[in-house]
């Protein structure tokens, strides 16, 4: 089969020879510091990816995209729904009513944040119903002041389904005998899971009527909407639209307030730890240039000889870029097998580890989630490889140009 001369001796030269080992063993081992850049690349990428999706599926999936609510209670939320609705960027809407408080439990105290809803509206705009470890949505049923806790809290009030638990609000009742607060007995009807540690340990969720009872408000009375929208970026500009096309008496909040800062930040965090290891790619790529230059120093009595064959000054220096392409390709392949064979099990391995040092890395009580999630994503493969072999390629610039001037009469003098 034909090769072009320059293909062929370029390829032979990366291959050990018993005179050249030394050169060699610096080629394979500038093909392993590549391979390791690529692979940390794609790893760290795809977890930040991973993140990133576990933010906007769980977090912002529970959370509301907005609300719009007003100073008074709402008496005809229906129809205020309808209004909203009208805007075709809004996917759903669904009454609610927040009041933050303590839970009791023998002795034992955890703050806690309500969220009264109507759990039929709620399917809607939340996807709560997916993580629910005992009872369902349905079991939230009116007049009978049930409660769903996440497994945090209810592991550190010792609760179960069925079990009897103290709301405490941050009022107080004004009675001849004196200032008493305002206390309610709820009953257990659920726990749920997300594996976010802020929702699972101080998140509950009521019937809309039984928390309005609570709040002494009339039947059908509700604090404001939670909307969904069908691309949740566009929910800070629209509902403040919204709100200011309601009325005066109407106001927004959207979730940027309550966890923008944590999702700029994971984007941030992507940006510039992608740069920082890109540069560990361009430092691996870039040992190419002293390894080919080392190959130049060791191969200039055979590039003298190949000049005085015959071979042109661009055929010499193709020959050393051939051979600095094929330690970046090679490097990059392996890198990019191994990083997306990690990027997909990396998940199941730090969850194996975890059991068997009994050690959790990502406690629910520091971050939002309690393990290491991983999204591998083709783009980020293709362009840690594009990347990898533009620097690899770039890296053979200068020794093969080096390798074209050889003299061969000033080469081949102490031969």
């Amino acid at each position: 089969m034909f090769r072009p001369l320059s293909v062929y001796i370029g390829a032979r030269y990366t291959r050990a020879r018993r005179r050249s080992l030394f050169v060699s063993f610096i080629s394979f081992t500038s093909m392993i510091g590549l391979a390791l850049g690529v692979l940390v690349m794609i790893l760290v990428l795809s977890v930040m990816n991973g993140f990133d999706h576990e933010m906007r599926t769980r977090v912002l999936g529970m959370v509301p995209h907005a609300t719009i609510e007003s100073p008074l209670p709402l008496d005809d939320w229906q129809a205020l729904g309808e209004r909203i609705q009208v805007n075709p960027q809004v996917d759903a809407v669904a009454p609610f009513i927040q009041m933050q408080g303590l839970l009791t439990n023998r002795g034992q105290v955890s703050k806690i944040l309500i969220n009264a809803i109507d759990p039929v509206a709620e399917r809607q705009v939340s996807i709560i119903d997916r993580f629910f470890t005992e009872g369902r949505l349905d079991d939230l049923a009116p007049g009978e002041f049930g409660i769903v806790i996440g497994d945090k809290a209810a592991e550190k009030l010792g609760l179960a389904v069925g079990d009897k638990v103290t709301f405490v609000a941050p009022e107080v009742t004004v009675t001849p005998a004196g200032m008493f607060p305002r206390m309610k007995r709820f009953t257990v009807t659920g726990i749920f899971h997300v594996g976010a540690g802020e929702l699972d340990g101080y998140l509950a969720l009521a019937n809309i009527a039984d928390l309005a009872r609570l709040q002494r408000w009339k039947p059908g009375q509700v604090q404001g909407l939670r909307l969904h929208f069908e691309d949740l970026f566009q929910a800070p500009r629209i509902a403040w639209q919204l709100a200011g096309q309601l009325g005066e008496d109407y106001y927004s909040r959207d979730w940027t307030r309550t966890h923008g800062n944590l999702y700029q930040a994971i984007r941030m965090e992507k940006a510039m730890i992608g740069l920082l290891l890109l540069l560990i790619v361009a430092v691996a790529a870039f040992n190419i240039i002293s390894t080919l230059v080392m190959v130049v120093t060791d191969k200039r009595g055979d590039i003298a000889i190949l000049r005085t064959l015959g071979a042109t000054p661009r055929q010499i220096m193709a020959i050393f870029m051939v051979q600095g392409t094929v330690i970046g390709v090679v490097g990059t392949l392996v890198g990019a097998g191994l990083g997306i064979l990690a990027a997909l099990n990396i998940s199941a391995w730090i969850a194996a580890l975890e059991r068997l040092i009994g050690h959790k890395f990502l406690s629910a009580d520091v971050y939002f989630i309690d393990y290491l999630p991983s999204r591998l994503l083709a783009a980020d493969v293709i362009q840690v490889c594009v990347a990898a072999l533009l620097l690899s390629f770039l890296a053979t610039l200068y020794p093969a140009w080096r390798a074209a001037r050889t003299q061969p009469a000033e080469a081949l003098r102490y031969e």
